[in-house]
C-alpha cells in the first residue's frame, strides 16, 4: 500500500508537495476503508488547476523507468516546474508491504533521465546510486553484492537493473524488494473523460466492448448497467470480423457505440477495467481521475461502493460534493486539495467531527480552511 508521497519540481509543484495517507483518525464507522492505519480509500476535491490531473501523473512517474507496462510520454511533457531554478524533479514513495515500510526516492532531469535513486527497507539502506557524484553507490540486498554498478545508460534504472540481472537469494529483505516491483507494475491510473487515457498495468490499446466479451463478462456488465439505472438488454454482435456489444431492442440490434450516451460510454470505460480491478490479476493501486464527469451523483456512490467491495487502494478526484458523507467514507478519507498543500477533512479543522455530522455542509460553508 502506498503510505506517503511527496514530489518537486514536477509540473505545477514547484516546492515539495506531500500526500500523507497514514494521518487517520480513530472513527469507529466505515473502518474497512483503513487498512494498516492506512487510507484505503481516498476522494480528493480541489478547484480547477489546483493540480489534481498533475498528482496523478506525479504519482505514475515511477512505472516509466520500472516496468514495462502502459505509458504516455505526451502527457509528461514540460515535466519541470517553470518557476524552480532547479534542474531535477524529485520524487519520495513510501510503501507498507511484507510488513515492512519501503522508502524509494529517485530525481529525474526528464522524464526518463534518472540521476539518483535510493532505496530503504525498514530504514536500512540498500541500493544507492548517485549519478550525479563520482562515486557510484551501493547495492546491500544479498546475492546482489558482487553485481557491476558502473550503469552507462542514464535511462537505465538500477533498482530495475539489479532485479533483471541478479538471482537475490530469499530473505525478508529481498522479498520486500520484489514485491515492490510487483506492486508498481499492478498499478492503474484512468481518466473517467473521453480521452480515455491510462498509466500502468497492462500494454497496449484493447477494445472495450471486444474484451468484454472476450472475458464472457456481456451478461455481468447488462446486470451492471441496469443495476446503474441504464435499463437495457445486451447481445453479441460481430463488427468488422470482431466480436461487439450491441442494444437488442425486442430483436433489433442497435450498436452500443453508435446510441450510448456519453455518460454511459464512461460506464462502459469504467467497467472495462473493473473487470481487472476485482478480478485474479486484481491491480494493486487505482487512480481515477475526473471518476464521475459524467454520472449522476446516485451513480456515483454506487460506483466508489463498488470500488470498496474490491479491497484495492483507491484514489479517485471529483468536483462532486454530494457524496461527501459520513455515510460512504469519513472524515479523513475526503481531500481538499490547494495549490499549497493536501489535507484530509479532519485535519483541516479545529472541530471535532461525528458520524452524524454533515461534512458536505459544512465544507460548503467553509469549516476546513484552517491553514
Amino acid at each position: 500500500m502506498l503510505r506517503k508521497f511527496k514530489v518537486s519540481n514536477f509540473k505545477s509543484f514547484e516546492k515539495e508537495y506531500e500526500l500523507d495517507l497514514t494521518n487517520t483518525n480513530g472513527y469507529e464507522f466505515n473502518k474497512e476503508s483503513i487498512k494498516d492505519g492506512i487510507v484505503n480509500n481516498a476522494i480528493i476535491y480541489g478547484h480547477n488547476g489546483v493540480g489534481k490531473s498533475n498528482l496523478a501523473l506525479a504519482i505514475f512517474d515511477i512505472i516509466e523507468h520500472l516496468t514495462d507496462k502502459q505509458r504516455n510520454e505526451a502527457v509528461y511533457k514540460n515535466y519541470l516546474n517553470a518557476f524552480s531554478g532547479s534542474e531535477v524533479a524529485y520524487f519520495y514513495y513510501e510503501f507498507w508491504m511484507n510488513s515492512k515500510i519501503i522508502i524509494y526516492e529517485y530525481k529525474k532531469t526528464d522524464y526518463k533521465t534518472i540521476v539518483y535513486e535510493r532505496l530503504q527497507i525498514d530504514g536500512v539502506e540498500q541500493i544507492l546510486f548517485d549519478r550525479s557524484k563520482t562515486s557510484i553507490g551501493f547495492v546491500k540486498l544479498e546475492g546482489a553484492e558482487n553485481l557491476k554498478t558502473e550503469i552507462d545508460n542514464p535511462e537505465l534504472s538500477i533498482l530495475k537493473y539489479v532485479k533483471n540481472n541478479t538471482e537475490l537469494i530469499r530473505n525478508d529483505y529481498n522479498d520486500a524488494f520484489i514485491s515492490l516491483f510487483t506492486h508498481v507494475e499492478q498499478m492503474l491510473y484512468f481518466r473517467s473523460l473521453l480521452d480515455r487515457t491510462y498509466l500502468g498495468f497492462d500494454i497496449g490499446g484493447r477494445n472495450i466492448l471486444e474484451d468484454i466479451v472476450k472475458k464472457k463478462n456481456v451478461e455481468d456488465f447488462e446486470k451492471f448497467l441496469n443495476n446503474a439505472g441504464i435499463e437495457c438488454k445486451l447481445s453479441v454482435v460481430e463488427e468488422l470480423d470482431k466480436n461487439s456489444i450491441a442494444f437488442d431492442f425486442n430483436g433489433r440490434q442497435l450498436p452500443f457505440n453508435e446510441v450510448a450516451s456519453t455518460g454511459t460510454l464512461a460506464l462502459a470505460l469504467f467497467y472495462f477495467w473493473y473487470q481487472n480491478i476485482k478480478g485474479t490479476s486484481k491491480v494493486s493501486f487505482v487512480f481515477i481521475d475526473e471518476f464521475d464527469a459524467f454520472y449522476h451523483h446516485s451513480l456515483s456512490e454506487i460506483i466508489v461502493e463498488k470500488l470498496k467491495e474490491t479491497g484495492v487502494q483507491f484514489l479517485l478526484t471529483t468536483h462532486n460534493t454530494s457524496i461527501m458523507t459520513n455515510d460512504l467514507l469519513r472524515p479523513d478519507c475526503y481531500f481538499e486539495m490547494t495549490k499549497r498543500n493536501i489535507r484530509s477533512l479532519s485535519k483541516s479543522t479545529t472541530k471535532e467531527l461525528r458520524e452524524a455530522h454533515n461534512i458536505e455542509k459544512m465544507y460548503k460553508s467553509g469549516s476546513f480552511n484552517v491553514e
